[in-house]
């Protein structure tokens, strides 16, 4: 088993609720799991650059010539800047392969994701980045993700600001374009965030309490999931045979 942990909340501190929560899943499945499968990359500590002339350019060459795979795309490349574009990007996506379940804290910014996370999804989306060579099948298809969702006001189903939200829609139907199959992704948010700070929204208090109480529950039974534990053939019985005289 092993798991992808990426932040991307600007607020690196103690204070955010999106990295509390998702410290909080990745301590939960490392003592289910053990350490070894974990993975962690902080998306506002090492930002990921964005997309240049020499990342487009190989790219639609890589369209050219019929998605060639991961492996193949260094025999393409064709200048010092394009190399250097492929040298940021590819680690990216071999993370993002090799990961059983992909953690994302993914706080709510102007109603939609951070810069730090958007630049992670355009440079993973390289094109041919997710098709199995050979098979040509989607090579995420068995891929869970774990979506930690903070919004400093309240967006859910049925409320005002529902409309508003352009932060979990984007986010499911960006991966499940990449292939993630709908019932591998789970969206746990944690609400009315700003209540504790600011004075306006003090009458909300509870329901944030209550929003962050259910969150940190979520988070920890899905964490606490075990592995599947391999089915142990069934011996055949051998018929005792005995000797009649």
């Amino acid at each position: 088993m092993s798991l992808l942990h990426l932040d991307s909340s600007a607020n690196r501190s103690d204070e955010s609720v999106s990295r509390q929560l998702t410290a909080l899943f990745a301590s939960t499945w490392r003592a289910v799991h053990g350490p070894a499968g974990y993975r962690y990359r902080d998306l506002a500590a090492d930002p990921v650059p964005p997309l240049d002339t020499a990342y487009c350019s190989l790219g639609r060459r890589v369209e050219r010539d019929g998605l060639v795979p991961p492996a193949g795309v260094g025999d393409l490349i064709e200048s010092l800047a394009e190399e250097r574009e492929w040298g940021l990007t590819r680690p990216l996506i071999t993370e993002l392969l090799e990961a059983d379940t992909v953690l994302i804290g993914a706080p709510m910014y102007n109603y939609s994701v951070s810069a730090a996370l958007k630049a992670w999804i355009d440079r993973v989306s390289f094109p041919g980045a997710f098709t199995a060579p050979g098979t040509g099948d989607n090579a995420l298809r068995d891929t869970k993700l774990v979506v930690i969702s903070t919004r400093g006001g309240v967006y859910a189903p049925g409320t005002p600001q529902e409309a508003c939200d352009f932060q979990i829609p984007y986010l499911r139907a960006y991966f499940n374009r990449q292939g993630v199959a709908a019932d591998n992704m789970r969206f746990i948010s944690a609400e009315m965030t700003m209540a504790g700070l600011a004075p306006h929204l003090a009458s909300f208090r509870p329901l944030a309490a209550s929003s962050l109480a259910a969150a940190r529950a979520e988070v920890t039974a899905l964490a606490s999931v075990q592995p599947p534990q391999p089915v142990q053939p069934v011996q055949p019985v051998q018929p005792v045979i005995r000797a009649t005289s």
